[in-house]
């Protein structure tokens, strides 16, 4: 038998059912999918980034929203390394100050905390789809037929809008939204941005622009982004890409460590008679970022072409492809313990809440750090 409830099995849910299970509660996680964590798992497929080395006050920044804050600090960088080595994965810290498993995927470090988790008594069960409230209870769709279940305690962490094939599809919307429950709209975050390219543009799909500066209004970002036949991405994009979704302008300046002056001095001693392409070829400028100032910087000088290159986005990528979401259960709904309001007994943590970070480790931290909090308060409320 069990007392506390946890639906869903990202990093969130196993992160409230191991502090559950830690104040020696009985816990039940229900996973709609075969098998737990599938968006962390796709997460590590290109290296999985759990945390950056940073100064809590400037990590805690990054969330933008002072309501994290306390959560954050309970769980920030520092904890999230020590967790890790505790389940026997080594971590380091590379050029970027971003921390990463030794084995740099999340199979070994969530193959170490089921079993721990397993350990400390706590029951998964797949394939457990939670299809809403009835008889005061949450009915689920299951392998053996509906089932329902009316714990001591329950937490939701049921994802975000992304990634529906992973499990993050925002089903439980409405049925929140029905018991009263304040949900900020979803909005797509840390995404690509659609690009109407010429024909041109077509061979340099797949080529990456390195070293450039992103200037969104007063914000200046350095970092890699791809040409892609939908448009940009990549982690420069990213790092932009709540204030372009808000209406901000993307300027790039191509040679950022180059001044104009030192740019129009070059361009002045080549031949008149070069074409343009030529003329930025021997500027250094690889042949993407030559694409790229002919696209939009036709008629405009040269230096200013490379400097100040106006990107015309059509918008940001549909939310299902972005990495992360903004919006979900607002501040208002829930106590500082992340119960809600208009369900008591019921806490919810992970990207169902609405808060927003920048790629780089910050994701996770806060998945991890919100599904603590949750499972603590939940904990208490037993």
């Amino acid at each position: 038998m069990f007392d506390a409830l946890v639906i869903g099995a990202g990093p969130a849910g196993l992160m409230a059912a191991e502090e559950l299970a830690r104040a020696g509660r009985k816990v039940l996680v229900c996973e709609a999918k075969p098998s737990p964590a599938r968006k962390f798992l796709m997460a590590g497929k290109s290296g999985l980034n759990i945390t950056k080395d940073e100064e809590s006050d400037s990590f805690i920044a990054a969330y933008g929203d002072a309501w994290l804050a306390p959560m954050i600090a309970g769980f920030g960088p520092a904890q999230v390394v020590i967790w890790a080595r505790g389940l026997g994965q080594e971590v380091f810290t590379g050029s970027s100050d971003r921390v990463f498993p030794r084995s740099m995927k999340g199979s070994p470090l969530l193959r170490a905390w089921l079993a721990r988790l397993a350990g400390m008594g706590v029951e998964l069960r797949s394939r457990w789809r939670w299809a809403g409230f009835a008889d005061q209870g949450f009915v689920f769709d299951t392998p053996e037929g509906r089932q329902v279940l009316q714990p001591a305690v329950t937490v939701l962490a049921l994802g975000g809008a992304s990634w529906a094939r992973l499990g993050s599809d925002a089903a439980w919307l409405p049925w929140l939204a029905e018991k009263g429950v304040q949900i900020a709209p979803f909005r797509p975050a840390n995404m690509g941005f659609a690009v109407e390219w010429s024909p041109h543009m077509a061979k340099h799909f797949g080529a990456a622009i390195k070293g450039a500066a992103l200037h969104v209004g007063g914000r200046v970002e350095r970092g890699e982004f791809v040409i892609s036949a939908r448009g940009v991405e990549g982690g420069g994009i990213y790092a932009v890409s709540r204030d372009l979704r808000e209406g901000g302008q993307l300027t790039l300046d191509l040679m950022p460590d180059v001044s104009g002056d030192e740019i129009s001095a070059r361009l002045s001693r080549m031949k008149p008679a070069e074409t343009l392409v030529n003329k930025l070829r021997k500027l250094g400028l690889p042949p993407a970022a030559v694409a790229l100032v002919m696209e939009f910087g036709k008629g405009r000088p040269p230096v200013e072409a490379i400097k100040q290159l106006d990107l015309r986005l059509a918008g940001p990528r549909p939310i299902d492809e972005a990495i992360s979401v903004a919006g979900g259960v607002m501040q208002a709904a829930v106590t500082e313990g992340l119960e809600l309001r208009a369900i008591p007994r019921v806490f919810v943590c992970g990207e169902m809440l609405d808060w927003e970070a920048p790629t780089g480790g910050y994701l996770l931290t806060g998945a991890w750090a919100t599904g603590r909090w949750a499972g603590m308060a939940a904990a208490a409320a037993l």
